[in-house]
């Protein structure tokens, strides 16, 4: 794909994902324009500071809610990246029906305004929290991940093509634990739900480079799931508080021990390739079926948790993620 002919519109673009993506955008594939659509003005305005600046780079405020706006902001663009999205579990689980406006009908709202427009691709993010959700952050996440799957049925003769990316926790973005970690240090007291627990880890700018190589790929219809490497949280603690008296605090509400990115219901329509899994859509045989070309149909049995992983990380490998991120907390870039 020719990106430099392309006009990109990130939603939730002044994001930890959505600024990443800009730089990387902006610096090796130079597209004609990027849009940033975002709610917040201050965060446009740090942005422009910290020099997100550039002659195809535009800032535009808006509200996924706002299906107008989003009309408004979808004219002229061929490619979204839907990163907009309440993620805060916590948050999600006290205000339910801001969740459901912003992560559900938002991302209505971006599959209507691109099929009226007529935006050739549009990739969501999702999240491990998606499969087999526990807390209302998940339920909402894997809602809207039915709704761009089976909205491309709703393409017809149209252009427009929908498909999710779908990863687990981000080493270092707003929200993740790796700065809690590094602030209780500093008390020599570090809190941890369960020392089994287990997550699936990501960086940022891994992240990032697959959504962009899944845009370029994508059909239409499919959930793409990176193959990625666990990390045990005790292990966590000790690679970030190696002194640090850690306590056990006991699970929260809405928190599950292991994450899962793909269970084993949906092994049956997934494709595995070196580097990824293809979630094929299950309910429609018109549409996403073509990567069985490409790669193998995985067994009835197969569930990729982040327990029984085969791919882990050891204490210095996760030293080697972290340092680069507790340097930035140290001088103050990091909150």
């Amino acid at each position: 794909m020719d990106w430099s002919k392309k006009v990109v519109l990130i939603t939730g673009g002044t994001g930890s994902f959505g600024k990443k993506l800009v730089r990387i955008l902006l610096d090796e594939y130079h597209p004609a324009k990027v849009i940033v659509f975002s709610r917040d003005e201050l965060k446009q305005h740090e942005m422009r500071v910290a020099g997100y600046e550039a002659p195809n780079l535009r800032y535009f405020i808006g509200d996924v809610r706002d299906l107008e706006r989003l009309h408004r902001a979808f004219e002229g663009v061929d490619i979204v990246i839907h990163a907009a999205a309440l993620k805060q579990v916590p948050a999600c689980e006290y205000n339910p029906m801001e969740a459901i406006k912003t992560n559900i009908l938002g991302s209505s709202n971006v599959i209507d305004a691109a099929l009226d427009v007529g935006v050739e691709r549009v990739v969501a993010l999702s999240t491990d929290k998606a499969v087999n959700p526990v807390n209302l952050y998940g339920a909402t996440k894997l809602a809207a991940e039915k709704l761009f799957v089976q909205s491309n049925a709703y393409a017809g003769g149209r252009k427009t093509r929908f498909a999710c990316v779908r990863y687990g926790n981000v080493v270092g973005s707003r929200g993740s634990v790796v700065p809690v970690f590094l602030k209780q240090r500093e008390n020599g007291q570090i809190t941890i739900t369960d020392e089994r627990m287990t997550r699936f880890w990501i960086s940022l700018e891994q992240g990032v480079r697959f959504v962009i190589r899944c845009a370029e790929n994508m059909h239409g219809g499919e959930v793409f799931v990176p193959k990625i490497p666990s990390m045990s949280i005790i292990d966590l603690a000790k690679a970030i508080a190696p002194e640090a008296h850690i306590n056990v605090i006991g699970i929260r509400p809405g928190e599950k021990l292991h994450e899962v990115l793909i269970s084993d219901d949906e092994a049956r329509t997934t494709v595995e390739l070196d580097d990824m899994y293809v979630v094929q859509p299950a309910e429609a045989l018109w549409f996403g079926r073509d990567w069985e070309k490409q790669g193998k149909l995985i067994t009835d049995e197969f569930r990729y948790a982040s327990n029984t992983n085969t791919d882990w990380l050891t204490l210095l490998q996760i030293k080697e993620i972290i340092d680069p991120i507790e340097e930035a907390y140290l001088q103050g870039k990091l909150q």
